[in-house]
């Protein structure tokens, strides 16, 4: 992995936050923010992706003791990640999030709607229909973005989801699906089947309102 130093400025990751926001930073990326530097014969990234596999491997250990058997992260950097991780699930996580109609997830994906590009999301839900992952899998141009069914299953499988719920918003305002978004929804419910995830619904969001696919007979 490249040292921050031997990358262009404009797509470094504090500065990609700054301009883009931090929705379209990778796992990896995010973590080498609050990591601040590397240590020598590891760069910042290496470490951040030693964490973020490490944390993968152990979602309900997440703890000083077990962050610090990562080579590079010492008690200061194990302290500042579990508590982030602490405060981002008081402050957000406070009650899990149950789904029963399309609305019911509005508020976790309220923050794309009035983007100027495409966000495509996915909401992986447990067996209960409960929240157990809120991910933005792609950030296309203007008005479009191509999403391809590995990217959306990738952490779902990872999530042991048992259905997901795909979000996306259009930054034109207008709530009618285009031909690509039923082709894609297509794809992306063909290969739940196969891997036997279900995708509940495809919700399109403006800052006028939502459409949901489900209720308009385009996913069975």
């Amino acid at each position: 992995m490249q040292n921050i130093k031997d990358i262009p400025l404009f797509n470094r990751p504090r500065e990609k936050l700054i301009a883009q926001g931090a929705e379209v930073l990778s796992d990896t990326e995010l973590l080498a923010i609050l990591l601040g530097s590397g240590v020598k014969g590891k760069n910042v990234f290496q470490i951040a992706h030693s964490i973020v596999r490490r944390i993968d491997r152990h979602r309900e250990k997440l703890n000083v003791k077990n962050l610090e058997t990562i080579e590079g992260v010492g008690v200061a950097k194990a302290c500042l990640i579990v508590a982030a991780f602490e405060f981002a699930r008081r402050r957000l996580f406070r009650d899990s999030v149950t789904v029963q109609r399309p609305k019911d997830i509005l508020p976790l994906v309220s923050h794309i709607a009035d983007k100027k590009q495409e966000n495509f999301v996915c909401i992986s839900l447990n067996g209960a229909n409960e929240v157990i992952g809120n991910r933005v899998v792609t950030v296309g141009l203007l008005n479009s973005t191509q999403v391809h069914p590995r990217e959306v299953f990738a952490d779902v499988i990872s999530d042991r989801a048992a259905s997901v719920i795909l979000v996306h918003n259009h930054p034109s305002g207008i709530l009618k699906p285009s031909p690509e978004d039923l082709s894609m929804t297509k794809q992306i419910v063909e290969a739940g089947r196969i891997l036997g995830i279900s995708v509940l619904d495809h919700l399109i969001i403006t800052k006028k309102g939502y459409l949901s696919f489900k209720k308009k007979g385009l996913i069975e």
